[in-house]
C-alpha cells in the first residue's frame, strides 16, 4: 500500500460526508433534534440552542462507506468499526433521551458506565481471539524506552482504562463549533502516518477515512456550526482512537498523540477536586476551552489554538517517536 491509497480513503469519506450534510441536517431539523444548552455553561452558548445535533451520524456514515470500499476484509478494521459504532450507539442512545425525552443529561453516570463497560468486554474477547491467531500478545510498551509489560489476562482492566479515559476525555472537548471535530482529524492524520509507518496499513486505512469523514463534517459545525455531532459523535471518536492506540501498541502514546484530550479531562478533575477540598475553584470555568472563553478569547480563537496545539503534539509525538 502507500500514500495514495490513504489519499484516495481519505477524499472518498470527505466526499460522502459532504454530500450527506445537506440531506441529514433538514431531517435533523424536522425531527427537532435540537440540541439543549446547559444553564450552567456561558451565557453567549444560549444563541445556539436548537441547532440540530446527532450530526455524528454523518461521520459514521461516512467512515463506513469508506473503510468498507478500501479495506473490506480486514480483521482490524473490522474490530476498529465495532469499537466506533459500540461507543457511537451509546452515545446516540444519550442524545436520543436528551432531545426526545428533553432530559439535558441524557444517559445517568452509571448506565453510560455500564454500557461503556460492556462494550469493553466485547472488544476484549475480539482482541483476544484476534492476538491468539496473529501471534500477538497483551504486553503494553512504554514509550521512549525498551520495556514492554506483559499483563496477559489483566489487560481487560488496562482496556477499560483506556476506552473510557479516551470517550469521556475526547466527550468533554466537544463544547465549541468545531473544536473536537478539527483536533480529531489533526490528531487521526498523525496516527494515520504512525500506522503506515509500522505497516499496520488496514489500522492507517481507517485512520485516513476518519480524516476525510470529520473534515467533511467539520465544513458544516465550522462557527457558525449548523449541526453538532452530539455524543453519538464524540464517544464513537474517543472509542475509535483508543482502539486505534491498541492495534498499533501504542496505548500509552495516546496520552502524547491525544494531549489536548488529557488536559481537557485534567481541567476537570482540578476543578472538582480544588471546588469539594478547598472550596475555590481554579478555573474560571471547565473544561478548560470555556476557561479560555470567560477570560475574553473568542470562540473562533479557542479552536484555533487548541488545532494547533492538537498539530503540536500529535504531530510532535510522531517525529520523536520515529527517532
Amino acid at each position: 500500500m502507500d500514500l495514495q491509497a490513504l489519499l484516495l480513503t481519505a477524499g472518498g469519506s470527505l466526499i460522502v460526508a459532504l454530500l450527506l450534510g445537506p440531506i441529514l441536517i433538514p431531517v435533523l431539523h424536522r425531527m427537532k433534534f435540537g440540541q439543549r444548552i446547559r444553564e450552567e455553561g456561558p451565557k453567549h452558548h444560549q444563541v445556539k440552542a436548537g441547532t440540530p445535533t446527532m450530526g455524528g451520524i454523518i461521520i459514521l456514515l461516512a467512515l463506513l462507506v469508506s473503510t468498507l470500499k478500501f479495506a473490506l476484509e480486514s480483521v482490524d478494521v473490522i474490530i476498529l468499526l465495532i469499537a466506533t459504532f459500540g461507543f457511537g450507539l451509546i452515545g446516540f442512545a444519550d442524545d436520543f433521551i436528551k432531545v426526545v425525552k428533553k432530559r439535558n443529561l441524557g444517559l445517568r453516570a452509571k448506565q453510560k458506565l455500564f454500557w461503556q463497560a460492556i462494550v469493553t468486554v466485547v472488544l476484549f474477547l475480539l482482541l483476544r481471539w484476534h492476538f491468539d491467531a496473529t501471534g500477538q500478545s497483551f504486553d503494553v510498551a512504554v514509550p521512549f524506552t525498551h520495556l514492554v509489560v506483559p499483563l496477559g489476562a489483566l489487560y481487560i482492566l488496562f482496556l477499560m482504562v483506556v476506552l473510557l479515559g479516551s470517550t469521556n476525555a475526547v466527550n468533554l472537548t466537544d463544547g465549541l463549533d468545531g473544536l473536537l471535530s478539527g483536533t480529531a482529524s489533526i490528531i487521526f492524520a498523525a496516527y494515520a502516518f504512525y500506522a503506515y509507518r509500522h505497516t499496520e496499513y488496514d489500522v492507517a486505512i481507517f485512520c485516513a477515512a476518519m480524516v476525510g469523514a470529520l473534515l467533511g463534517f467539520l465544513y458544516y459545525n465550522r462557527h457558525p456550526a449548523k449541526v453538532f455531532m452530539g455524543d453519538t459523535g464524540s464517544l464513537a471518536i474517543g472509542g475509535a482512537l483508543a482502539l486505534v492506540g491498541v492495534l498499533t501498541h501504542s496505548e500509552l502514546g495516546l496520552i502524547l498523540f491525544g494531549f489536548v484530550y488529557v488536559v481537557e479531562a485534567l481541567s476537570v478533575i482540578i476543578q472538582v477536586f480544588s471546588f469539594q477540598v478547598f472550596g475555590r475553584r481554579v478555573f474560571k470555568m471547565s473544561p478548560i476551552h470555556h476557561h479560555f472563553e470567560l477570560s475574553g478569547w473568542s470562540e473562533w480563537e479557542v479552536v484555533l489554538f487548541f488545532w494547533l496545539a492538537a498539530f503540536l503534539t500529535s504531530f510532535g509525538t510522531l517525529l520523536l517517536f520515529s527517532r
